[in-house]
C-alpha cells in the first residue's frame, strides 16, 4: 500500500470576504466571457430598475467610457452611507465588500425586487480593478474608490449637490476576463426591455468610445413591447389589451396582440427577470386565456353544440403576450431564475385574464370575432395536418424504418460523428455524393426552393414532398412529436451556391429550422457550408481557393509581392494576374460547376471547408428578420433590401 499524504488542517482553505468572487467567478456570474461581463453591467443597471419598480426613481443612464469603464446612474434614493450596526462600516462600504448583504432580504427597503441574493454590487467590485461609487443624498456628495474590491478609503462627503441617487463606475478586471468592453448592441437591447418592463423608466445609453446614443422611454410599458414584437406583422387589431391590476400583495400585468402569422409568442417575467421556461404565471395565463375565448365562443354559438372545445393550441396560433408579475417574495426554480414556481401566482393571473379580457372581448365583439375565427381556423388545420400526419405515417414515410429514397446516407449508426448536407439540386447532389466521406457524410439533394413555412400551417408543410423528406431524414419528427433524441445527425450542413438563389434557400431551409426545429440550433447541430467564389489556377498545378473579391485580391497581391517585391502597384486585372503568375481566375457560379473532387477539397473535406455555425443569440431580432424577409408585409421587405442593397458586393443577375 502507497504511503498518502497527511491530511489535515493545512490542507483547508478559508476564503475570506470577496475572495471566493475572484477565486471561482463563475459561480456568482455564470463565466468569464462575454456573457460574464454582461451580467456585471445588469447586476449594477437591476439595482437601479429597482428603484424604478419602487416608485423611488425615473431615470437610469448607461455611458461606456473611453477609457474601459462602465457608468451606471440613477435619480433614486442613493445607497445609504450611514454607519451599520452589524458591520460596523458605512451602509454602502457593507453592500460594496460583504456577500448577500442589501436591502431585499426582507429589512423594509424593497417589497418588489429582481435582485434576490445580495451578491451584485459586492460581486462587481471583486471583479474590477477599480470601482468608483458617487452617492447623492440629502444635498450631499458621497464618494469611495475600491480597487479589487478593497476600498482604498473610508466613504468621504465631498461636496453639496442637487441631484438624488447613486453613480457606480467600474473597470473589469483584465486578468479574470477574456473581453472587457462592453457590446454596445447587447447595452441597447437591455436597457429597451428594462423600459418596456418598467412603464414610465427612461432609460439611456452612450457609447463615448464612437459617440452613439440611445434612449428608450414606453408610456404603454408592456402593450408597447408588445406591438414591437408585431412589428411587421399583420395584426389582427391596431389596439392591443392591456391590464393591470393588483392582486393581495402582486400586481399582475397583462398584453396581447393578435398577428396573422401561425407562430405564438408569450414572454413571461418576474419582477422583470426573464423567465424562458416559464413557470406558474404562464400557466395560468394559458389556462385563463382558453377558458375565456370558449366560453366567448360558446356564448355568442360561434362554436356549434355538438363541437369539441377550442384546444389551447388553437387559441394561441398567431398570439403575442407579455405577462408580467411582481411580486414580494419570488421563487425561482434553480439559479438561472428560468422559471416561476409561486403556486399563488397562477390564481392571480387566472383571476385577472378571466374578468378582464372577458370584459374586453364583450366591449370589442369585431376583435372577438377576428380571434375566435382564427382559432377555428387553427383547429381546423390541426385537424387536416393530424390527418395528413397519419396518412403519410401509413405509407410509411415519415416514421419507420425507411428512410428517403434520394437520401445518400452514411455507413455510420453513431450521430456524433455523422453529417448529413442539404444541397440544392441534383447536380451539385451528385457530386456531393461522389465525392463525400461515406462513413460520415450522408448527402441529401433538395429539389428547387422548399416550402417557405413563415406562410404555411402544419397541414400545407406535411404535403409538401421536400419538408417530409427533411423531416425524415433527421430522424426527429415534428411539432409535438418532435423529440432530439431521434436526431441521426450531429452536423447538419445546409451547402447551397454562393449567389442569389443560394441565399434565398438557405434562408427557407434557415426558417423552416427556426420556426419548427429550434432546439437543433439551440444545441448547436446547424451549419452553414461556405463554398468559395475563386479558383485561382498557377503554375505546375497550383491552386488556390478564395472566399470573396476582398481573398482573391490579397492571394493576388501577395503573390506579386512574392515575385517582384513589395511596393508593386498594378491596376490592370490581366496584368496583375500575369505579374502574379497566375493561368486563370475562375468564379464558380455554383455547386454544379465543381467536381466531385473539387467539392470535396473547397467545402467537405474536414481539414480544409469553412463551416459556419448557426447560433441563436437574440430570438427576437431572429423572429423579426424572418418576418420581414419571410412574410406577408411587401414594403418591409422591399424597405429591408433597399437599406442593405449598399452593403452586397456580389450580385449575379
Amino acid at each position: 500500500m502507497s504511503k498518502q499524504k497527511q491530511y489535515s488542517s493545512e490542507q483547508i482553505q478559508v476564503l475570506e470576504g470577496l475572495e471566493p468572487v475572484r477565486k471561482r467567478p463563475g459561480m456568482y456570474i455564470g463565466g468569464t466571457g462575454v456573457d460574464g461581463l454582461h451580467h456585471l453591467l445588469k447586476e449594477i443597471a437591476d439595482n437601479a430598475v429597482d428603484e424604478a419598480i419602487a416608485g423611488h426613481a425615473d431615470s437610469l443612464w448607461v455611458s461606456l467610457k473611453e477609457d474601459g469603464g462602465i457608468e451606471v446612474r440613477d435619480n433614486g434614493r442613493g445607497i445609504p452611507v450611514d454607519k451599520h450596526a452589524k458591520t460596523g462600516k458605512s451602509a454602502l462600504e457593507t453592500v460594496l465588500t460583504v456577500l448577500h448583504a442589501g436591502g431585499k432580504f426582507g429589512g423594509g427597503g424593497y417589497k418588489v425586487s429582481s435582485g434576490l441574493h445580495g451578491v451584485g454590487l459586492s460581486v462587481v467590485n471583486a471583479l474590477s480593478t477599480k470601482l468608483i461609487a458617487e452617492v447623492y443624498k440629502d444635498g450631499n456628495l458621497y464618494r469611495q474608490e475600491y480597487e479589487r474590491g478593497v476600498p482604498l478609503s473610508d466613504i468621504k462627503k465631498i461636496g453639496k449637490t442637487d441631484k438624488s441617487g447613486t453613480m457606480i463606475t467600474f473597470y473589469p478586471d483584465e486578468t479574470i476576463f477574456e473581453v472587457v468592453a462592453i457590446e454596445y448592441d447587447w447595452a441597447v437591447d437591455y436597457l429597451r426591455h428594462q423600459a418596456y418592463l418598467t412603464k414610465g423608466l427612461r432609460t439611456e445609453v452612450r457609447d463615448e468610445r464612437d459617440n452613439r446614443k440611445y434612449a428608450f422611454y414606453f408610456e404603454g410599458g408592456i402593450s408597447s413591447y408588445a406591438r414591437h414584437l408585431n412589428l411587421g406583422k399583420d395584426v389582427v387589431d391596431e389596439d392591443v389589451f392591456y391590464v393591470e391590476k393588483q392582486v393581495e400583495e402582486s400586481m399582475v400585468e397583462i398584453a396581447i396582440q393578435y398577428a396573422e402569422t401561425y407562430t405564438e409568442t408569450v414572454k413571461s417575467f418576474a419582477n422583470n427577470v426573464y423567465n424562458p421556461d416559464g413557470g406558474t404565471h404562464l400557466t395560468g395565463f394559458r389556462a385563463a386565456l382558453t377558458r375565456v375565448i370558449n366560453d366567448y365562443a360558446r356564448k355568442n354559438n360561434l362554436i356549434k353544440e355538438k363541437d369539441d372545445n377550442l384546444s389551447g393550441e388553437d387559441t394561441r396560433e398567431g398570439l403575442t403576450a407579455i405577462i408580467l408579475v411582481k411580486l414580494p417574495d419570488p421563487q425561482f426554480e434553480g439559479q438561472t431564475k428560468n422559471k416561476l414556481g409561486n403556486p399563488e401566482v397562477r390564481g392571480y393571473v387566472e383571476q385577472v385574464l378571466n374578468e378582464y379580457f372577458a370584459y374586453y372581448l364583450e366591449e370589442h365583439p369585431a376583435v372577438a370575432k377576428k380571434i375566435v375565427g382564427k382559432a377555428l381556423l387553427a383547429a381546423r388545420a390541426r385537424k387536416a395536418a393530424r390527418a395528413a400526419r397519419e396518412n403519410i405515417i401509413r405509407k410509411g414515410v415519415l416514421e419507420g424504418s425507411g428512410l428517403p429514397g434520394k437520401l445518400a446516407d452514411c455507413s455510420t449508426r453513431d450521430p456524433s460523428n455523422s453529417e448529413l448536407y442539404i444541397v440544392e439540386g441534383d447536380s451539385a447532389g451528385g457530386s456531393a455524393k461522389s465525392g463525400r466521406d461515406s462513413k460520415t457524410q450522408a448527402i441529401l439533394p433538395l429539389r428547387g426552393k422548399v416550402l417557405n413555412v413563415e406562410r404555411a400551417r402544419l397541414d400545407k408543410m406535411l404535403a409538401n414532398n421536400e419538408i417530409v423528406t427533411l423531416i425524415k431524414a433527421l430522424g426527429v419528427g415534428i411539432e409535438e412529436q418532435f423529440s432530439l433524441d431521434g436526431l441521426r445527425y450531429h452536423r447538419i450542413i445546409i451547402m447551397t451556391d454562393a449567389d442569389v438563389d443560394g441565399s434565398h434557400i438557405s434562408t427557407l431551409l434557415l426558417t423552416f429550422f427556426f420556426r419548427h426545429m429550434r432546439p437543433i440550433i439551440d444545441g448547436g447541430y446547424l451549419y452553414l457550408a461556405k463554398p468559395p467564389l475563386y479558383l485561382l489556377k498557377g503554375q505546375g498545378n497550383k491552386k488556390w481557393y478564395a472566399f470573396s473579391d476582398d481573398e482573391r485580391d490579397q492571394i493576388t497581391d501577395d503573390l506579386i509581392a512574392k515575385r517582384k517585391g513589395k511596393g508593386t502597384l498594378i491596376n490592370d486585372e490581366d496584368d496583375r494576374k500575369r505579374q502574379a503568375g497566375l493561368t486563370d481566375v475562375q468564379r464558380y457560379k455554383g455547386l454544379g460547376e465543381m467536381d466531385a473532387d473539387q467539392l470535396w477539397e473547397t467545402t467537405m473535406n474536414p481539414e480544409n471547408r469553412v463551416l459556419i455555425q448557426v447560433r441563436l443569440d437574440d430570438a427576437e431580432k431572429a423572429d423579426a428578420i424572418f418576418s420581414k424577409l419571410m412574410g406577408t408585409e411587401v414594403d418591409l421587405r422591399k424597405n429591408f433590401i433597399q437599406t442593405h442593397a449598399k452593403f452586397v458586393k456580389d450580385l449575379d443577375v
